[in-house]
């Protein structure tokens, strides 16, 4: 008898996150004000808080991950001698 096909969800974690995170294609900023290269950051925070920062985004008319770039920015500068 043939076990069935193993089926990952559409949210599996990846087994080797490390060799994941460093075979991720580099690909161009969209709008050429980032370097080259970007990296995904993975928060937890609660349904509540989510909401909240989904309501400010579309509030502001941007979409929640332009709204966390730019505080980001806002809140870590880059320290001189750094590449912006």
């Amino acid at each position: 008898m043939s076990a069935p096909p193993i089926r990952k969800g559409f949210a599996a974690r990846p087994a080797d996150p490390e060799r994941w995170i460093k075979a991720a294609e580099a690909k161009p900023a969209g709008d050429g004000s980032s370097g080259a290269f970007t990296a995904r950051l993975t928060i937890d925070v609660t349904p509540d808080l989510r909401g909240r920062i989904k309501i400010a985004a579309f509030s502001r008319g941007q979409t929640v991950a332009d709204m966390l770039r730019d505080l980001l920015a806002r809140e870590f500068p880059p320290t001189s001698g750094e590449a912006s």
